[in-house]
């Protein structure tokens, strides 16, 4: 485990905390050399336990020994980048969480078949793109008991430092991949839909037949405009959360919590 001082932000090994955008650790172009970033000690000890692979630390001299040793001691023979807390700030743009930061390799996606093989409860994540909103809903899906998350292509990457960082670390306990395939191919893995929106023939989240499914796939949509008309019509069941006091919706992080529990199924 190589402890390596850096005194000047153009240290090179650092620009996977620093210059590098979302999108390039990403890189949707060779998706095996993807790069994520997870903050805060018990973060990355969520994703070591998870077998993710971590490639470098970022952290403050003084957390060697204090917050951070259990991870120094748990990554192996990967660098290890240390220095002042201001200069680690300025590196990155924000003061350290618990003061360590660690780069880790992105899983290579898993395919939806995959993903839900066993599944009894999934949510689909159609066009979220709020950071928070979808490390909200992963924390409600992993404490709830989803068994699986999908996500359109237009939705937030549940890696991003910051999704990940709100799900305290729980876009690693539930299984997920992307999606851009119709209703119907859930419906071929056996899957009743459930779009949670208001309409006319909506029914109450709290119908026992929703309960009575054996695979049911909750189907959320964007912070805005909600779920596009299509989805909303080739659903199995439309669903809603009875208002109050004339509120006609709420946040989709709030939303999706209510649904997780309330759908859950009976059998």
């Amino acid at each position: 485990m190589p402890v390596i001082e850096i005194s000047s932000l153009r240290h090179e090994g650092v620009e996977v905390f620093s210059t590098l955008t979302e999108a390039q650790l990403r890189n949707k172009v060779e998706p095996e050399k993807g790069v994520f970033i997870a903050e805060s000690p018990k973060v990355i000890k969520v994703a070591l336990d998870a077998g993710y692979e971590p490639l470098a630390l970022l952290c403050e001299r003084k957390h060697i020994e204090g917050d951070a040793k259990e991870i120094v001691e748990r990554v192996g023979n990967i660098p290890v980048y240390t220095g002042d807390r201001d200069l680690l700030a300025t590196l990155t743009g924000y003061t350290l969480t618990r003061g360590v930061l660690c780069a880790m390799r992105r899983p290579i996606p898993k395919s939806v078949e995959e993903v839900t093989a066993g599944a009894r409860r999934v949510v689909v994540i159609d066009g979220v793109v709020d950071t928070t909103n979808i490390g909200a809903i992963f924390r409600s899906a992993a404490a709830l008991g989803i068994d699986a998350v999908l996500l359109t292509p237009n939705s937030c990457d549940p890696l991003n430092r910051r999704a990940v960082r709100v799900s305290m670390g729980s876009v690693f306990l539930v299984p997920w991949t992307w999606t851009d395939e119709s209703l119907e191919s859930l419906k071929r893995l056996g899957f009743k839909t459930a779009a949670m929106a208001l309409s006319d023939d909506s029914v109450a989240i709290d119908d026992k037949t929703l309960n009575n499914e054996e695979r049911l796939a909750i189907i959320m949509g964007t912070e805005g405009d909600g779920l596009p008309k299509e989805t909303i019509r080739k659903a199995d069941y439309v669903v809603r959360i009875p208002m109050a006091h004339g509120v006609d919706s709420l946040n989709v992080a709030a939303a999706a919590a209510i649904a997780f529990w309330e759908l859950r199924s009976s059998k």
